[in-house]
């Protein structure tokens, strides 16, 4: 009878000690939010239920596939011993991870999953999803060189914003290049640029046919400080000074000129001939 009693006690000690250790988990910060595809995003989880010894070893792991992936030496992990607080004597843990985004994940909800239970975690191991909210903020641009004046050395590029998201700030720098030589500053700060709108930026420069490189920067939807390089083709006969298209355009008129003068001189002197050969036919039959 005994022994009944105490087997019957250890298997309810057993439950209540295993109803005791329940773990849950929240994700309760995403840094930066939305997230960027390409960059860093810091995640950080609650898991609830720590303070209990109980528990032993509590685990927690974010699972390592698309749309995240971990730099190498990154934990993927988080281990602590039951009964363990916060420093600041919370009744659970917090574990932050820093993953970077594929470039290629979609604007909106991505989903992510992290694993956790007691002692080392196994296919068997609680599984939980969360999302994580992204927006691809990062801008795109086509820049030409639209006029260039070799006798003013002004130099004018026009930029196209291709991308979905307005930007701020935008700023077009001409780094020191062989292809061309920049009098005066290097930088022109053009302004904010809508999604799918254009402006121009003046420089003083003499350049040389070739490609040259041109960097852009620009603050995105969330602020931050980004920048791209572009290159730009520069051929010089599609460019004249306004002196020599002045010049070109007067004496192309001055050829106009002359040409219709000989045209009308032409036809004018065959018409005197014709007039002096009539007139000599004249002549010659009154004197017959």
């Amino acid at each position: 009878m005994k022994r009944c009693v105490l087997l019957i006690a250890l298997v309810m000690l057993s439950f209540t000690v295993s109803a005791a250790c329940n773990l849950d988990v929240t994700m309760v910060n995403q840094d930066p939010y939305p997230a960027v595809p390409g960059d860093y995003v810091k995640l950080v989880f609650q898991v609830t239920g720590t303070e209990n010894p109980e528990c032993r070893y509590v685990s927690i792991e974010l699972l390592e596939k698309y749309p995240i992936t971990f730099d190498p030496g990154e934990p993927q992990t988080i281990q602590v011993t039951g009964g363990t607080y916060d420093r600041d004597y919370s009744s659970y843990l917090l574990a932050p991870y820093k993953v970077r985004l594929d470039g290629d994940a979609l604007d909106g909800e991505n989903k992510i999953e992290v694993r956790f239970g007691t002692g080392n975690l196994d296919e068997n191991a609680n599984l939980k999803s969360f999302n994580i909210e992204v927006d691809d903020t990062h801008a795109d641009f086509e820049i030409f060189i639209k006029n260039y004046d070799p006798k003013t050395k002004k130099l004018t590029l026009e930029i196209l914003n291709i991308a979905e998201s307005d930007v701020e700030a935008l700023t077009l720098e001409i780094p020191q290049q062989e292809n061309i030589e920049i009098q005066g500053t290097k930088t022109n700060i053009v302004g904010d640029l809508d999604s799918n709108e254009y402006t121009t930026a003046d420089f003083t420069a003499v350049p040389k046919e070739g490609e040259i490189k041109v960097n852009i920067y620009y603050s995105d939807a969330i602020n931050e400080r980004r920048t791209l390089e572009k290159s730009i083709s520069f051929d010089p006969s599609y460019f004249v000074s306004s002196e020599d298209a002045a010049g070109t355009a007067w004496y192309i008129y001055l050829l106009y000129v002359v040409i219709v003068a000989g045209v009308i001189y032409y036809f004018y002197d065959r018409r005197q001939k014709k007039k002096r050969e009539h007139k000599h036919r004249r002549g010659s039959a009154t004197l017959g």
